[in-house]
């Protein structure tokens, strides 16, 4: 999972439970809020879009997942709606 080792203990954990969540929009599926509240909590750790690109890029490369699309279907999707890929 790309992280930063310029990150604190917490934002590597919350950064890591973002990607997770990313992992089960492509399993079994994840709540909206919950995928949504995880990404605002990303956000916060990566608030730059570029750098957010990038992340995604490299987490994209490594799992073959891609956190982009996943998010932007939760964006688009409706309150209690589950996310999941295919």
């Amino acid at each position: 999972m790309p992280i930063s080792m310029d990150w604190s203990k917490d934002e590597v954990v919350q950064a890591v439970n973002f990607y997770e969540a990313i992992d089960q929009a492509y399993g079994k599926g994840i709540e909206r809020e919950r995928l949504l509240s995880l990404y605002n909590q990303f956000k916060q750790i990566v608030p730059s879009k570029s750098e957010e690109k990038q992340h995604f890029k490299d987490y994209e490369k490594q799992s073959g997942q891609s956190a982009y699309h996943v998010v932007k279907k939760a964006k688009e999707y409706e309150s209690g709606d589950i996310i999941v890929m295919k």
